[in-house]
């Protein structure tokens, strides 16, 4: 091509010498005319034309992993590709100008293949977010980590072009001053190892709820990335947790919880220990006749009445529409307190959605307290001041009787 362009310019009257600006005024613009036809020709037809084909497949992953972003990135690829082509053709290897003009050609062409690389990364997160075997495991940081190695190769190689020193030169520079990389990166390996572990053990997936007081987060996992997981508090506030501090400290996720159907119920009411008697002959025989005695062993003649409220309870709960069958039902004593003696209540609801959840709490204990007095029993409480004013109400009445 360069004894081609000579003699063309020879032919109409100029000169051919390489040195002359006429010379490289005609081949580089000759040379960039051919790079903006091939560079609008595959924008406007090849990239078109790819987009069709792929539109006419039945899969879907081709339309996640060829997206328009990397397919623009592909057709960026193309005038670098032509200028290390036509450059040696058009002039002669050595020219001081020639090679730095192919020097910022190599540069930019390596910036192009990274950012290729660094999108070709994206397309395949999207991907596996749309596999159902994939897209609940924390995968970000592993893709933000190999575009972080994409960009430190890059950077690498650019170097060693800009010294003309081999890129393994270069990689010896930094083994020397590992340790300080590794300092500066801390937070990215820490980062990087701590999301490997929560994948491969199955710790946490976006979506989970997650409660970590340390960090004052109880909430949603939105994002698990290599530096931050993020966590979407009730109150719609982010908060921010090092993945690592995942690993290292102790946290509590509700997935079981979401994935059981039912949501745990484990609450106390006191009672009075002074209330809890045995049964009177009237009190059997209208707990006879209701049929809260059912399943209760009548071997004994004596009957406590909080033993006949436990029956209750339990019947209660087996029988409530929103209380989940399938899980745990339980009534049990505790140990004694200065407060009474607490019965807890043990079940599940049968979802998991908060509101819910709270108003069959409610519902539950409400009708607890009203119908303890049915079985003789008071719910325990410590004593206010209108109790004391009662009382010294009838003391006063008392004396003004006896003083009549």
């Amino acid at each position: 091509m360069n004894e081609t362009v000579k003699s063309w310019l020879h032919a109409i009257g100029i000169s051919g010498d390489e040195n002359h600006w006429v010379y490289w005024t005609i081949t580089l613009v000759v040379i960039g005319a051919i790079v903006f036809l091939a560079d609008v020709l595959c924008r406007r037809l090849l990239v078109p034309l790819v987009k069709q084909l792929i539109k006419r497949t039945r899969s879907s992953w081709d339309d996640v992993l060829f997206s328009d972003a990397l397919l623009k990135d592909i057709t960026r690829l193309v005038p670098p590709i032509l200028i290390f082509v036509l450059f040696p053709m058009a002039f002669t290897s050595g020219h001081p100008m020639v090679e730095f003009l192919l020097k910022v050609n190599a540069i930019y062409f390596i910036v192009v293949v990274a950012k290729l690389l660094c999108t070709f990364l994206t397309s395949l997160y999207d991907l596996s977010n749309r596999q159902n075997t994939l897209k609940n495991h924390p995968l970000k940081g592993v893709y933000q980590m190999l575009k972080i190695v994409v960009i430190c190769v890059a950077l690498i190689v650019i170097v060693s072009v800009l010294i003309d020193k081999n890129p393994g030169y270069i990689l010896t520079a930094l083994g020397a001053s590992a340790a300080v990389l590794m300092l500066v990166f801390k937070d990215m390996i820490l980062g990087l190892v701590a999301g490997v572990q929560l994948s491969a053990n199955d710790m946490l997936r976006p979506g989970d709820w997650i409660s970590m007081p340390k960090y004052g987060a109880d909430g949603d996992v939105i994002e698990v990335t290599l530096t931050t997981v993020k966590v979407q508090n009730w109150d719609k506030t982010i908060t921010t947790i090092p993945p690592y501090a995942l690993v290292s400290d102790s946290f509590q996720n509700w997935r079981g919880m979401k994935e059981s159907g039912g949501r745990r119920v484990k609450r106390s009411v006191y009672i009075d220990m002074r209330s809890i008697s045995f049964c009177t002959e009237e009190q059997l025989a209208e707990f006879e006749r209701k049929g809260w005695l059912d399943g209760i062993e009548r071997e004994d003649k004596f009957i406590v009445n909080l033993h006949v409220f436990r029956n209750y309870l339990e019947d209660y709960l087996r029988k409530h529409h929103r209380v989940n069958q399938k899980l745990t039902i339980m009534v049990r004593q505790l140990q004694p307190t200065a407060q009474g003696l607490p019965l807890e209540l043990y079940f599940f609801s049968d979802g998991t959605d908060w509101i819910p959840y709270e108003h069959l709490q409610s519902e539950i204990f409400e009708h607890v307290f009203a119908v303890l007095p049915t079985f003789g029993l008071r719910v325990f409480q410590s004593p206010m001041g209108i109790d004391f004013s009662k009382q010294d109400s009838g003391n006063l009445g008392l004396e003004l009787g006896e003083h009549s």
